[in-house]
């Protein structure tokens, strides 16, 4: 297993304003032409949720091999973010499935880039005792027993190999993805289970960035994990609304529900998130 990583400080932060009331976090929607439904869902959500902001914290993508994509669906998935950005600030963060997302795509839709990690620093109410900071992160990079995952991340987010990789023509890049998605869904079937973040490594970074939450995605395991000192790690879920039952799942903040001992995170179905 690979040693702890340390966290780079000092952690890029948000604020979020007193008078938001609800906050959204949504991961690993995979979002490709082939699975209409989920997009479907994730549309509709983006349309009416009620929340105050929105974080995307990676994998909203299935793939995306550069900014420069005139693919029908990519424009349709930009359209949607357009609309939510006119109407609630949007947050997005890479994940391993589209860590190439650059600018040019933040700027075209009005989402927010973030760094990984962030801390999301939440005042208090009047009548709670205390902010709430959380450190945001899409989680890959905390999964300390994928060695060979690691290695491959190191390489592909170094600046030269993003620089050279989109420098290929679009039909290149997209021939390597689909090479990429090949070889992963062949270990999903050779791999009966797949490295988990690494609690020890999360307390550490939690400790760092002076944060009691660790929110991530990545491995398709929601949970929440009791680390200790009053720590918690807390694991978004992926969307698929094909499964059984539909996997369509929303991780919120209300502010009206501060003084849970949760600290007014909560799990909501999408039927119920609007």
């Amino acid at each position: 297993m690979s040693a702890l990583p340390r966290l780079s400080l000092p952690v890029p932060s948000v604020q979020a304003p007193q008078q938001w009331q609800r906050i959204d976090f949504i991961s690993d929607l995979h979002l490709d032409a082939s699975e209409p439904a989920t997009f479907e869902a994730w549309a509709q959500h983006m349309a009416h949720t009620p929340a105050d902001a929105l974080f995307i914290l990676g994998d909203l993508f299935e793939v995306w091999v550069g900014d420069d994509t005139q693919d029908p669906f990519a424009l349709q998935c930009m359209d949607v973010l357009q609309r939510t950005t006119q109407r609630i600030p949007v947050y997005f963060m890479c994940g391993n499935r589209d860590f190439l997302v650059g600018d040019a795509l933040l700027k075209a839709t009005g989402m927010q880039g973030l760094s990984d990690p962030t801390v999301l620093h939440i005042d208090a109410s009047n009548d709670t005792p205390s902010a709430l900071r959380l450190l945001l992160s899409h989680g890959d990079s905390l999964c300390l027993g994928d060695t060979d995952y690691l290695a491959f991340r190191a390489q592909v987010r170094q600046p030269a190999w993003q620089q050279q990789f989109l420098a290929q023509p679009l039909a290149e890049r997209q021939a390597f993805a689909r090479h990429l998605r090949e070889q992963s869904e062949a270990r999903k079937k050779t791999h009966t289970d797949y490295a988990d973040v690494d609690d020890a490594a999360a307390r550490s970074w939690l400790h760092a960035a002076q944060a009691s939450v660790f929110l991530h995605g990545h491995t398709h395991k929601p949970a929440v994990h009791d680390l200790g000192d009053r720590l918690t790690r807390w694991v978004l879920s992926d969307w698929h609304a094909n499964a059984q039952p539909p996997r369509l799942e929303v991780l919120s903040w209300l502010r009206s529900q501060e003084k849970s001992p949760t600290r007014g995170l909560c799990r909501l179905p999408l039927s119920r998130s609007f």
